[in-house]
Order: structure tokens, then C-alpha cells, then sequence
């Protein structure tokens, strides 16, 4: 029996729903998904596997202009996305009329790959709006197949599914076929950490905030795990922390409630916060944070 497998790509702009895609494909909360924009900072490959397939998903960053050197090595993220895909999903939302970077959207509709053009949100708008939606990205990318879809309801996202399944070329497995992703354990505690932080802080601190997981201690009943929160700035700290060290506890049991559910046994998690001024400036920082690979 032949065997189907290739990299099929998610990119578009901030905060159109492309976690919460991937996810739904997976099976697994493996991107972080909220309500601000630039949450998924790292490209993310989540892995589905079937009898005779392997699709290799990869999440990428919101495309956005930057302004900092970690930005612009979260864009190198969605740049290396075009470079391997044999399949690129391009997600927009209903209202949206274009990629914040013109030179990313040239990319797309001079691809030699099947582009699939996922028009998200559809429950937030009627059939008239959507009729001209899909009029108006027919035109603009005339090379990509169009799919209505709403992510967060999976309506038609099978259909999406089965169509890129038909689409995946030839080829055996790249990975392992019991393997859900290629990131290690430790970038989910961390990327559950940032996620709680960023549902319950505003403004500047949860873009100002890094984690680093320091110990990760798995037995047969528990997983100990040891992490340190990084902000720029003294204040930061004080505000992470909060009033007795209320609001960092409750990052730290929300932080814990979603761990144990998706490592299936109980967690005993610390957590520390630490300045390391400007981080996101550092070259050596965000290579140390695995921006600059």
C-alpha cells in the first residue's frame, strides 16, 4: 500500500485563528491560543498520523512588520515556512483584505505548491458578506482553492482535512509515526506558562515576558518541574508577582490544571521571576530562548 506524507504550512496575519487550526487538526492543544495577537512566537510542527499518511502541520508567528530583533527572528520563522511546505494553508479572517507584508503575499500567489486559502470566522458574518469575501480572495490569489471554514466550531475543517490528505504527495514518514510534534517537553511548560500570562496580564508585560523551564523531573506519579519567568524590568517582576504573590500563584495553578491534562498525571511546578534587561534586544538571549536558529 502506498504511503502519503509532506509539510503543510499555516501562515496569515495575527490573530485569525491559525493555533487554533493546527489544534483542531492535531488533536492537542499544541499552540497557544488567546484572544492577543502575536501569541505563537515559534514555528510549531504538530504531527498527524494515519494508515497511510503523515501530515507534518507547522504553526508559524502572525506576519506582522518588526520592531525588535525578536520580531524579526519570528519572522524568519514564517519565511522558512514558504522554503519547505508541499502544501501552504493561507488563513485569513471575513473583513480582512490583506497580508501586513506585501513581499509575503507576492510569495503566496507565486507559489508553485497547492495553496489552500482558508477564509476563518465565517460564523461572525452572513451570506452576502461571504459571497463577496470570496469573490474578492478568488481575484487576489487566483492559484489557491478557496475553503469557508470556522476553526473554533470545526465547520468544514474535515473537508479541509480530506483535501489536504488528497493533496499530500508520495512519500514515507518523516517522523515517527507515534510522535505528536518536534518540540521537547519543556517548550510546552513553557508555552503554557506564557499562555496564562498572557490571559492575565495586560498591556506590555505578557510581550515582555520569556520562560525558561530549568528542571523537569518525571517519575511514574509526578513530573516536578522548575521555571523561571523573565521580564525587562523591575517593575515587571513586581507586577508578575503581584499583591502576596497572588497573581503569579494564579498563573502558576492555571499553569498546572493544564499541564496535568495534557502530560496525564499530576505536576508539582515552581515558579521564579527573574530581570534580564531588554532580552528581546539579545542576540545571545533569544538564540539561548531558540529565536535565532
Amino acid at each position: 500500500m502506498s504511503h502519503k506524507a509532506g509539510f503543510v504550512n499555516i501562515i496569515g496575519n495575527p490573530n485569525v485563528g491559525k493555533s487554533t487550526l493546527m489544534n483542531a487538526f492535531v488533536g492537542e492543544r499544541l499552540s497557544i491560543i488567546t484572544s492577543k495577537a502575536q501569541t505563537t512566537r515559534h514555528r510549531i510542527l504538530g504531527i498527524v498520523n494515519g494508515e497511510d499518511f503523515q501530515l507534518v502541520l507547522s504553526d508559524t508567528p502572525g506576519i506582522i512588520k518588526p520592531a525588535y530583533e525578536m520580531q524579526e527572528s519570528m519572522m524568519n520563522f514564517v519565511k522558512s515556512a514558504f522554503e519547505d511546505a508541499d502544501i501552504l494553508i493561507y488563513m485569513v479572517e471575513i473583513g480582512e483584505q490583506n497580508l501586513k507584508d506585501e513581499d509575503f503575499f507576492k510569495k503566496i500567489y507565486h507559489a508553485k505548491i497547492p495553496v489552500l486559502l482558508l477564509l476563518n470566522k465565517i460564523d461572525n458574518s452572513n451570506q452576502e458578506q461571504l459571497e463577496e469575501q470570496v469573490a474578492f480572495w478568488k481575484e487576489k490569489v487566483p492559484n489557491a482553492e478557496i475553503f469557508p471554514i470556522s476553526a473554533l466550531q470545526n465547520f468544514n475543517v474535515p473537508e479541509v482535512f480530506g483535501r489536504i490528505i488528497e493533496l499530500l504527495p508520495e512519500s514515507p514518514p518523516y517522523y515517527p509515526k507515534d510522535q505528536l510534534t518536534d518540540k521537547p517537553e519543556r517548550f510546552f511548560v513553557n508555552e503554557t506558562i506564557r499562555e496564562k500570562i498572557l490571559l492575565n496580564y495586560s498591556k506590555e508585560i505578557p510581550y515582555a515576558v520569556e520562560i525558561v523551564t530549568e528542571e523537569f523531573h518525571e517519575t511514574d506519579a509526578i513530573i516536578r518541574i522548575r521555571s523561571v519567568i523573565m521580564v525587562e524590568r523591575d517593575t515587571q517582576k513586581g507586577i508578575i508577582i503581584g499583591h502576596k504573590g497572588a497573581a503569579l500563584k494564579k498563573v502558576g495553578t492555571d499553569a498546572r490544571t493544564d499541564l496535568e491534562k495534557f502530560f496525564g498525571k499530576q505536576i508539582h511546578l515552581e515558579l521564579y521571576v527573574k530581570v534580564n534587561k531588554n532580552w528581546r534586544s539579545n542576540a545571545n538571549m533569544l538564540k539561548r530562548f531558540g529565536y535565532n536558529q
